[in-house]
Parts: structure tokens; sequence; C-alpha cells
């Protein structure tokens, strides 16, 4: 234990490189900083296992700033501990354009780092799925090998996120015990105090949900000491409440929004260094304040060497696993399943195809995780081969969210970035709406992680525009770095399922129909999904028109083909199951893909987008309606009739 003393230096030391890097850059969020230092004094110098030689330690702790408008406390941390790849200068180019201290902690930029925080909730819940795969790893692999802590600093607006609200209470459901949360509960938000906008008692909630809840001042080094060493022992998760003052020491600022997101200015922080009687000049920390900081991961020494013995003994499996590498020949049985698909040609929707898929791809990837926010039996996500997670036993490997999508999707992105899993999981397409934030920080950090949205279009029928995507599929094509997978079969289905367990670096969506579908593929030889786009039905002559279609529509676009054969039109039809892999390949494929002649669009969603390639466009730029679904097609002119009649009138044009 350190002595108290000793640990008011270390907090101070945090505060002034927080004020002081905040000051320079003339940008940033003190308060918090400020206010939470004495906690996070304490949880790095005498509790938290980590090792800033190894950062990449499996067995660490995990630590998450939810409040990561707060970013300067971790950067402090990071630097005060020891960890290599950040300096001084780095401190001093807070928020400054290349820095690697950006304005908000980036997964990635700076090792310690462990996800990539600013909208709030986020960070608390994606730590809910960490949490949960530690308690999973720790089941099938046992203490030596995955045994540790997932500790989150949250604010006032975490908690007021409703994202927080169902991933808290899908924690406290699994008890999630090894999963602690400081609270700093300062009272303080951008336009003032709490109490203008909520009377929620967060204790009282946390604990209907299921959690251990703790109350301490935020400043008393002893009362945080026996807080973590209480929430260690604990049976549930817990919220410990740490009643803090914002930007602590800033004599005119402190306890009031002005020194939220504002910078202290360099009046107030002189006037802090005289009321902490801290002597140093800006970005000066002393050394015996610096020794003192560098020496409180060396406890963990130990723990690391006989984490490192142990995984040394461990099965080649573990090992894998834990390097997020897919086991050799594990996607076999899905090149048998193409190879009998071409044989017996199934008609099934694709959301039927990604089940035949996982019940073969399930069995032979160890880390694999499924889960559907409870439309499993609509998804089609649980298989043979899976078992589901409870509170009484963790080793498993499916997840029952309920119906909490928000959650689902943060919890992904916390299992995925704690390693030794690659989550997927299910829900409507339309209700990727309820994902997309937590999908756009897993497309931001760049990690494995899959989504399978099913009733992709207006196939779903006479749920009607509710549950209709229309304009989803251009939406998630604007956002850099996610792949929108939209297969038309069976074959194009597996094909996408291996580009997406194969790209370690980007999350995948797959959109899959509710309806039925003809196998078109005629062979199996190359993965032609992998290059985005391709001619699945090429025309005897030279092509007049190239007609583009995805999922459900490629088979109407093969039938529209005919059609235009008997009016002595040559019409190629390309399947583009993923333009973001087809805009990768070079222009001499896209052009021998798309050829020389007009392109034609169709697509059971929004054109807007589709005119990068083609001069006309088949689609639907309205909402749905409520009717069975051929009705559908028929009313918005997604026939073959209609489609091979507009694409003849448009040559016409030309």
């Amino acid at each position: 234990m350190i002595e108290n003393s000793r640990l008011k230096n270390m907090a101070n030391a945090i505060r002034f490189l927080a004020a002081d890097a905040i000051n320079k850059s003339n940008s940033g969020h003190p308060g918090m900083p400020l206010g939470m230092a004495d906690v996070a004094s304490v949880l790095f110098g005498e509790y938290i296992k980590l090792n800033p030689q190894a950062p990449k330690w499996f067995n660490r702790d995990r630590f998450v700033l939810s409040a990561g408008h707060g970013s300067m406390l971790l950067y402090s941390l990071l630097y005060l501990t020891g960890y290599e790849d950040i300096n001084i200068n780095d401190i001093k180019k807070f928020r400054q354009f290349g820095s690697k201290t950006a304005g908000h902690p980036e997964y990635g930029h700076l090792d310690g780092i462990d996800m990539t925080t600013g909208p709030l909730g986020q960070g608390i819940s994606s730590a809910v799925g960490m949490a949960l795969a530690e308690r999973m790893l720790n089941a099938k692999y046992g203490d030596e090998l995955c045994s540790h802590y997932t500790y989150v600093i949250a604010g006032d607006g975490c908690l007021m996120e409703g994202i927080s609200e169902e991933s808290a209470s899908l924690a406290g459901h699994l008890k999630l015990n090894k999963l602690i949360v400081f609270w700093d509960n300062n009272n303080i938000t951008i336009d003032g105090t709490v109490d203008k906008s909520s009377s929620t008692d967060q204790l009282k909630r946390f604990e209907a949900m299921g959690w251990n809840t703790l109350s301490i001042n935020g400043h008393d080094f002893d009362e945080i000491r026996t807080a973590i060493k209480t929430a260690q022992a604990s049976a549930k998760p817990t919220l410990i409440a740490c009643k803090t003052t914002i930007g602590f020491g800033a004599p005119t600022k402190c306890g009031t929004s002005k020194c939220h997101g504002s910078p202290l200015g360099e009046a107030e922080t002189a006037a802090m260094r005289q009321a902490l009687n801290w002597t140093s000049a800006p970005f000066e920390i002393p050394s015996t304040i610096l020794a003192d900081w560098r020496a409180t991961q060396d406890r963990n020494k130990t723990a690391y060497q006989t984490w490192v013995n142990a995984a040394e003994k461990a099965g080649a499996e573990f090992r894998l696993v834990i390097a997020n590498k897919l086991p050799n020949g594990w996607d076999n049985e899905l090149n048998n399943l193409k190879k009998q698909a071409l044989l017996d040609e199934p008609k099934v929707a694709t959301r039927k195809a990604s089940e035949m898929c996982l019940k073969a791809i399930v069995p032979h990837i160890p880390e694999i995780v499924g889960g559907s926010a409870d439309l499993a039996a609509s998804n089609l996500t649980f298989v043979e081969g899976l078992k589901t997670v409870t509170k009484e036993d963790y080793h498993g490997n499916n997840i029952m969210y309920g119906i909490r999508e928000h959650a689902m999707g943060a919890m992904m992105n916390g299992m995925a970035l704690h390693g030794g899993v690659i989550p997927y999981g299910g829900t409507f397409f339309v209700f990727s709406d309820y994902l997309r934030p937590s999908m756009r920080l897993a497309a931001l950090m760049g990690i494995r992680v899959i989504y399978v949205l099913t009733h992709d279009s207006i196939g779903v029928g006479e749920d009607g525009p509710t549950h209709q995507p229309i304009e989803h599929l251009a939406s998630y094509r604007a956002m850099p770095n996610i792949l929108t997978f939209r297969p038309c079969d069976v074959i194009e289905t597996a094909e996408c399922w291996q580009e997406a367990l194969t790209e370690e670096h980007r999350p995948s969506l797959l959109a899959l129909s509710r309806q039925n579908l003809p196998l078109l593929r005629k062979s199996i030889d190359k993965n032609l999904s992998a290059k985005g786009a391709y001619v699945i039905s090429p025309c005897a002559k030279e092509r007049d028109v190239t007609i583009i279609a995805t999922g459900s529509e490629v088979h109407i676009a093969v039938e529209a083909q005919k059609k235009l054969a008997e009016h002595k039109i040559n019409a190629a039809v390309v399947s583009m199951p993923c333009m973001e892999l087809f805009e990768e390949q070079s222009l001499n494929y896209q052009l021998e893909v798309l050829g020389t002649k007009p392109v034609v669009s169709v697509e059971a969603g929004t054109t807007f987008g589709w005119n990068r390639y083609a001069k006309k466009t088949i689609g639907i730029d309205s909402f749905g309606a409520s009717a069975p679904a051929d009705k559908l097609y028929e009313y918005f002119g997604l026939t073959a009739e209609n489609i091979a009649d507009k694409v003849e009138k448009f040559l016409q044009k030309c």
C-alpha cells in the first residue's frame, strides 16, 4: 500500500499534466481528470493488473474510460506508469493533428487504450462485453490463463444514455462480478447541475438490476481502497458512486460546469498550483513522484511471468484463440456445403443459407460466439454446436441478449476488443438503426464483428414499412471501413461468411432475405464474392447493356435478361454482393465486369449511390407498404417484365 501523502502527490501529477496539456491545446475537458485523479491513483497505483512492457498481455485487467472526454486522465496514467509508446512530447501535442493523444481515446493509437470512447454510454456497455468474454474464456481455459477484472470510469452522461440501461441490466442478470464501474458522481453536466435534468437514484436503479452498489468520498484514499476490495469480493458487478468535485483544486472553477469542457486558463492553473502546493513548471513531474508512478506496476511482474509460463504450456488452440487467428481447415465444411449446393440446387432464403453456413462453421472455430436480440428463430443464428451462456454456467458460445440491440452491438465490440472471441449477432436489418452507433465504432476501431441482419427488403411483406429497410443498404455503404454483404444464393452466402470471418480489421454485415431464392451460381472454383462483383450470367454475344443487381433481385435480373434476349437485346447480369470490395479491385477488373455499354442497377432499396456505376437506376425511393412480398415487388416494379421493359426503353434513348 502506498502512503497517502505519496498518493496525493501522484494524483496531483495527473491533475497538472491534464491541466497543462489542455491549456496548451486550448481545447479539452479538464474537469473529470482533476476530479477523478484520486480514484485513478489508487486504482492504478495499488490494484490494476497491467504490464507496460507487455501492453497486450492477454490476462491484464481491462480499463475503459467510458467518459472519454476526460482523455487526459488516461494519457497521464499511461505516461506516468511507463508505457513505452507515449512520452512527454505526446502529452504536449494533445489534440493536435497526427498526435497519438487524440481528443478522445482512440483504440490503436496508443498501447493501453482498450477501446475508442467518446460517444457516452458506449464505453460502459462495451465493458460489459469485455467482462462477459473474460468469464466465458475463464470457464473454458481456467484461472491461470484468463482471470482478470474490467474496470470502468463513467460519468453522469454514460449512465443517462439508454444504451447503459440495456447493458447494465444484462450484466446484472449474468452476474458479471469481475466488472467494476467507478461513477464520477460530480453532479455536473455541460448545461449545469444534474438535478436540472435528472432525479434518478442511480444506486437504487443499479441495485434493482442486480448490481452491488457502494457510495464513497472520491477524494478519500482509504474509502477508495475499501470500495475496490469490497467490489473485488462481490458476487455481482459493482457500481461505486464516487462523490467528487469536478475540477478539484481549481479555486474558482471547481464544482461548476465552467471546467467541464473548457481549458482552465493560465491564471486559474497558476492559482491551482498554489492551492495544491505544486511548484513544478508545466509538464514537469518531480523525479520522486515519477519514480513512485513507474514503480506501481512492478507488483504485477510475477503475475505476468506466471501467466507466460502457463500460456507456453497451454495447447495450440489457446494460443491461436488469443492471437485471434482462425484454425487451419476452419472452412473445409463450408467448402463442402458449396459443393453440395451445386448438386442439390437448393431454393432457400439467404437467412436459411446463413444458418446452413453456421452449422458448417461453428464446430470448427473455437472462438466464435453467436447471439441475437431475441430473434434467433427468425435470424436463424442459433445452430447445433452452440450453447447458451447463463449466470450459472459461462462455458458457452451463445448470448441471449434479449430485446437489447443497443447493448448487443456494444457488447460485441467489447468481446472482440477483449480478444479470444469472434462475435456475431442477429436482428432484423431495419433494427440495425439501434446498432448503428456501435457499428460505427467497430468500423472506426477496425475490429472483426459480424452482424447477421435478416428480412433485408420489402420481401418482409405484411409487417409493413416499419419493418422494411429501404435506405439502410445505402447508409452502410456510406460508412467507412465496414463491409456490406448482400448475397443472392447459398453459394454467395457461404462466400460472404468466408470473407467476413477472414477480415481481421473491419466489421461486416450480412443483409439476408426472408423469401426463398434460387441457386444461380454454376461454379465454386473461386470465391467470386471476394471481388465484390462479377458477371454471374453472361450473354452469348457482345453485350448491349449490363444489369447490376444484389441479393434477392439478382434472379429477377436474370429473368429480365432472358426477356431482353427475346427482343434481341444482349444483357449481361452482374451480381454485386459487396460494393466496398468491388471498389478495392483494380480498374481493369472493374471495367471487365461492368463492360463499356450502358449500365442499369436493380435493388429493392433506395437508388441513392448507384449512379456511381449506373446510368439508369431501378429501385424504391419511398417507404414500403404492408402486403405479401410478391404483391409489393409487383407494385414497386421489381419484376422481370417491368425491368426488361425499362431497360429496353432506356436503351432506345441512349
